[in-house]
């Protein structure tokens, strides 16, 4: 019979098994990890290497060239002027900008708008002189002009039959003729680029009514990036509702605690 006592003899168990993980993780090699290194380094000096590269070759190159063309141009003197002006860097990009300033501001008048139209009839009347103007021309508009021609938003539809959805461009409401034939379609009738993958210079013109046509919060940018990714670069989301859900969670959870200090100040009066 034990005393009470007297201390029990602890539990005899058996050797103990150290925990182990049940899938072990594959140790990188010495050859793996520099490698990965390496990429990593890649990643972060390739794009500030090429960036810095084209700074410095647009400032040496064409910037240097128009400078000096300039001041090539400028009239010849012995003056202090004239002097600063050969010697100082940059003056002739300068006078560069501001004849284009004043150029634009007088093709935006009646006269201006005049003179230009009796410039390109001149240069329409020479055969092979045309040809390269209205491409440059043409070429030009198309990149500085964001009015009419940039896309406005992204969408989803289904494209090339239900069930199959494609990333859009809207370029916007659908005009003249096209409106016309296509307007027993329904209303809102869109004008949508459709790009191929992964190449998006290419692609479809595609003709659809507003409600067909399921309007993404993604900007113009975002959605590039994600289709010449192939889908890999996603933009990040949150959605509203679960941002409303949150919210209602913390007011409910605010009038629990109040309500429960409310019964807590009665049962202490």
């Amino acid at each position: 019979m034990t005393q009470p006592n007297e201390p029990s003899e602890p539990a005899k168990s058996g050797p103990r098994v150290p925990e182990r993980p049940l899938i072990k993780p594959k140790k990188q090699s010495v050859w793996g990890s520099l490698w990965s290194s390496f990429l990593a380094g890649v990643v972060v000096a390739a794009p500030i290497s090429i960036t810095i590269a084209l700074i410095l070759w647009f400032v040496t190159g064409p910037m240097a060239d128009l400078d000096s063309f300039v001041k090539r141009t400028l009239p010849a003197g012995s003056s202090g002027i004239e002097t600063v002006l050969q010697v100082l860097p940059g003056v002739g990009v300068l006078i560069a900008f501001i004849a284009l300033v004043a150029l634009g501001a007088i093709a935006k008048n009646f006269l201006g708008r005049q003179l230009i139209h009796i410039g390109e009839q001149i240069v329409d009347a020479v055969p092979v002189v045309r040809n390269l103007y209205r491409f440059f021309k043409n070429v030009f508009e198309t990149a500085l002009q964001q009015s009419e021609r940039s896309f406005k938003e992204v969408a989803l539809i289904e494209y090339p039959r239900p069930g199959i959805w494609a990333m859009a461009f809207v370029v916007g409401g659908a005009k003249g003729e096209v409106n016309a034939r296509l307007g027993d379609q329904g209303e809102g009738l869109t004008a949508l680029f459709v790009p191929t993958v992964p190449n998006p210079t290419s692609g479809f013109l595609l003709f659809l009514p507003r409600k067909d046509i399921r309007v993404l919060s993604m900007s113009v940018e975002e959605a590039a990036k994600f289709v010449l990714s192939v889908g890999l670069v996603t933009p990040e989301f949150s959605d509203p509702n679960d941002a409303v859900k949150t919210l209602e969670k913390l007011v409910k959870t605010a009038d629990n605690g109040k309500s429960k200090k409310r019964l807590f100040q009665l049962g202490k009066s």
